[in-house]
């Protein structure tokens, strides 16, 4: 691992958490930027589905920020979302992800993070293996379904 990719702060970070979470060290390095779950999919060569894309999005009335995972081959429903947290939801813009996560959009983890409000798309249990962002857009780590919701603490909800 002599990549300046795989050693940076943002990718050491994850690193970390997943070793706190009693995760193995799955963390690969992609060839290039992965910053659509089709572009992640075609580098692995797995199913876009298998890709559990971190999603942040912004409770407009709290200002705070909402993690959802949702497999790449589906799309949140915002207002589905809304109505789960019990206020309006809209997208959060890049400074907004940085500012509640310390990644970058295409890089945002499932962990390292310390976001409170978690939620995990229940379309993702339908896959043996997993792929999510490990902190850069070109980095990313395998894990299954159990292990996503275990190390995120997120409900799992229906919302695609």
């Amino acid at each position: 691992m002599s990549s300046a990719v795989l050693t940076s702060p943002s990718v050491e970070r994850v690193r970390g958490a997943l070793t706190r979470a009693g995760l193995a060290d799955t963390i690969v390095e992609l060839p290039g930027a992965a910053r659509t779950a089709k572009a992640a999919a075609e580098f692995l060569g797995c199913e876009v589905g298998q890709i559990a894309n971190s999603l942040v999005f912004r409770a407009q009335s709290s200002d705070s920020a909402l993690l959802v995972m949702s497999s790449g081959a589906r799309r949140v429903d915002v207002e589905r979302l809304s109505a789960l947290v019990g206020e309006p939801v809209g997208k959060a813009d890049a400074d907004f992800v940085r500012r509640h996560t310390g990644f970058v959009i295409g890089g945002v983890a499932p962990v390292g993070h310390g976001l409170a409000r978690a939620f995990v798309e229940k379309s993702l249990a339908a896959y043996r293996e997993l792929w999510a962002a490990a902190g850069h857009p070109h980095t990313v780590f395998r894990l299954s379904y159990d292990e996503l919701v275990r190390v995120t603490g997120g409900a799992e909800v229906e919302l695609a």
